[in-house]
């Protein structure tokens, strides 16, 4: 098969899909990698790495969107991209459809089948290809909004973790799965007062063993979401229903009740965000303000740590896109059902439930 590495062009989105090291095993496979150039130069990769394991080095986007069978990129493409794709030609990247319908349905009329690696499971149900990004996101977030609650930033001027003798400030996190779990252990590790709210009291009661009694668990009610967000100083949304839009678990009026200066970092945003308030930013302009509240809603965090994030995400989906490039698409869709809910589109059909029940559009299943 002939694997296509297109450059990213998402804004400050500076993490590369394979690296020279996965382009290798590729090559060791017997398939072809075309990589357009430059394309790992955001993440430290030269093109001469990746001609020295083989690879071929493509001129341009559309040469490599003409010759390759398979396009493997970060990121969802932008709108601009989607012309250079054609009717039977693999797409495999995390997609996030439910809150593009823009791009749901020019993906649709190009008839390509587009694979997204965030609702790919595992046997045992968790999201494999999704969890490394979904952990930097978490780790990132706190970091982020450390950052802005500094005054100089208009948030409240607070140091997270306090001083001796000030009360650290106070962060609450908003679910308890991958993202929500490393929030919580870079929130913990910089010493803040931290909350987490969560429907499954079983994972509650796991972190409360980690942390012994150092972080407080509260069941995800509408109660006690009403009663923390505005006491918090930092609201971090881990929220995540694989494939579909994030529900709305903050309104406008509970972010009106928050003080001014506090901070919200919606890690959800790829999934429409679960504050009421959220709407999409980039690296470039990551901030806006709402009642006072500062919201960051950057929907590609991990782009701005590339190394650490391009390697973590070839270590996770390198066996998959070795399997598809050797099985094909068809024998791995029945060889592992797990492999197949990451089908989300296939020659103009809406193969995924929740991403047709996001847009009202058809569902029809791909087996």
């Amino acid at each position: 098969m002939v694997i296509g590495v297109p450059k990213e062009i998402k804004d400050h989105e500076y993490r590369v899909s394979v690296t020279p090291d996965g382009a290798r095993a590729l090559r060791q496979a017997g398939h072809e990698v075309l990589v357009e150039q430059s394309a790992g130069a955001g993440s430290g990769y030269a093109d001469r790495e990746y001609q020295q394991v083989g690879a071929t080095i493509a001129q341009s986007k559309p040469q490599v969107f003409q010759q390759a069978e398979c396009i493997v990129k970060v990121k969802e493409p932008l709108l601009s991209e989607c012309p250079l794709f054609r009717p039977g030609q693999v797409l495999f990247t995390y997609l996030h459809l439910a809150s593009f319908p823009e791009l749901t349905k020019a993906l649709l009329d190009s008839r390509i089948l587009a694979i997204a690696r965030e609702t790919v499971e595992a046997k045992d149900g968790s999201l494999p290809m999704l969890k490394p990004m979904s952990e930097i996101a978490g780790r990132m977030s706190v970091q982020v909004g450390a950052h802005y609650l500094e005054k100089t930033q208009g948030g409240r001027g607070l140091l997270l973790g306090g001083v001796p003798g000030v009360e650290p400030a106070r962060v609450v996190v908003l679910g308890a799965g991958v993202v929500g779990s490393a929030a919580t252990r870079i929130a913990v590790g910089m010493g803040a007062l931290v909350t987490v709210i969560n429907l499954d009291v079983d994972r509650l009661r796991y972190l409360d063993d980690q942390y012994h009694g150092r972080i407080v668990t509260l069941a995800s009610t509408t109660a006690a979401i009403e009663q923390a967000v505005p006491a918090a100083d930092l609201v971090i949304g881990a929220v995540l229903v694989p494939g579909a839009l994030a529900p709305k678990l903050v309104s406008r009026q509970l972010v009106a009740r928050m003080k001014p200066g506090s901070v919200i970092v919606d890690v959800a945003v790829d999934q429409g965000g679960c504050f009421e308030t959220t709407k999409p930013t980039t690296h470039s302009d990551p901030v806006y303000e709402v009642d006072g509240v500062l919201h960051y809603c950057v929907a590609n965090i991990p782009g701005i740590v590339p190394r650490t994030s391009t390697e973590a995400l070839m270590n996770a989906t390198l066996p998959y896109l070795l399997r598809l490039a050797t099985d094909g698409v068809d024998a791995m869709v029945r060889a592992d059902a797990g492999f197949a809910k990451g089908v989300n589109l296939a020659d103009g059909k809406v193969t995924c439930r929740a991403v047709a029940e996001s847009h009202g559009l058809r569902f029809d299943p791909l087996m």
